[in-house]
């Protein structure tokens, strides 16, 4: 790890921990509250943001605004799944199915469909359409290079899920917290499905938790997402194919290792710990056990705030000086249909 690198996560920790304190703040010194009524993610975010935009030789440490982003928000997931027995996780992902399908396979259509009316190329819909209804950023580079997409496309559909998802992650817990009467079930449905990156999912969770008191939210939507980032496994391959049948390209194999999101077996990891510790190792109420698992949710928060902050950091108003408006209609119509479907599938049938 480089020195600059090294620096890069140590702004994020401290703008982490700033952050946290300016939350306290507002909600306990300046407004007499018992609870901080900002989160401390939309404080990281708005920091990061701010310094990341304003301050000419930050991008020397954008690498580690990148590790922060890759891995230490994949550890903070990781550490999520203390929160949760395996029998928990696989309750809400066997119910995530029925929302995750949906939004996919109809985001993908649309987007479709539609790719001729804004005159957006064939590939540049596809990265927007698996960047929206799958896992952001993740699942956009991983079909990319199948596709022969160029670079401009790919900074235009990660400029999309960049730009639509946080403004999902601030508007949409507000919004579900009002449509479905604070049922944790629902909004962590939402969520999970509504919010395209996974960073962004857990940020609204963590927002979510914080403002309505119901921590549940985070649990089952980080559930949710993890699930659907799983899909890329079956989605990314069959897009891969179906566009190389079109232009008769054998080139550019997509590899089911190289794109299986590994960080969720971690996940599952810590919530087999947490079942074997509940019923096996440890007596209920052990001041022990009790204490590793305070301390695991601590720094999982801690983790996932940082890897926001980085985000902050991360988005540059610069990269969207340049893009064109068409591509963008057609990633806010891929957003919004994305979000819709996801409310009538749990509004109906959940």
């Amino acid at each position: 790890m480089g020195k600059n690198t090294l620096i890069g996560i140590i702004i994020c920790v401290t703008t982490t921990l700033l952050s946290i304190e300016i939350s306290k703040y507002i909600g306990i010194e300046l407004l007499k509250l018992g609870k901080n009524p900002v989160s401390p993610i939309i404080i990281a975010i708005i920091l990061g943001s701010l310094l990341g935009n304003n301050i000419k030789k930050i991008d020397n440490y954008n690498n580690g605004f990148a590790f922060s982003i890759k891995y230490l928000l994949k550890l903070g997931i990781i550490f999520l799944g203390i929160r949760l027995s395996i029998s928990d996780i696989l309750l809400y992902g066997s119910q995530g199915l029925l929302v995750i399908i949906p939004c996919i396979v109809i985001s993908i259509l649309i987007v479709k469909n539609l790719r001729g009316y804004f005159q957006v190329s064939d590939n540049l819909s596809l990265l927007i359409a698996v960047g929206t209804s799958i896992c952001g950023a993740t699942a956009i580079v991983a079909l990319a290079p199948a596709i022969n997409a160029k670079k401009e496309e790919i900074s235009y559909a990660i400029a999309n899920i960049t730009i639509f998802g946080l403004l999902a992650m601030f508007l949409y817990p507000l919004l579900a917290h009002i449509i479905f009467n604070d049922n944790s079930l629902h909004v962590g449905l939402f969520l999970g499905t509504a919010i395209h990156e996974t960073a962004q999912v857990a940020g609204s969770g963590i927002i979510y938790s914080e403002q309505f008191q119901n921590p549940s939210v985070l649990d089952i939507s980080t559930v949710i997402k993890l699930v659907r980032n799983t899909m890329m496994v079956f989605v990314i391959p069959l897009l891969a194919y179906l566009a190389k049948e079109k232009s008769n390209d054998d080139n550019n194999k997509i590899y089911i290792t190289s794109i299986f999101p590994y960080f969720i077996i971690g996940f599952l990891a810590f919530g087999l710990i947490r079942t074997i510790g509940d019923q096996f190792v440890f007596q209920s109420g052990s001041e022990i056990w009790n204490n590793f698992i305070y301390y695991i949710k601590y720094s999982a928060e801690i983790l996932l705030i940082t890897a926001m902050s980085a985000v902050g950091f991360n988005t540059k108003l610069s990269r969207f000086k340049n893009l064109g408006l068409k591509p963008f209609y057609l990633g806010f119509i891929a957003a919004l249909s994305v979000g819709v479907v996801s409310f009538i599938v749990i509004y109906f049938l959940v």
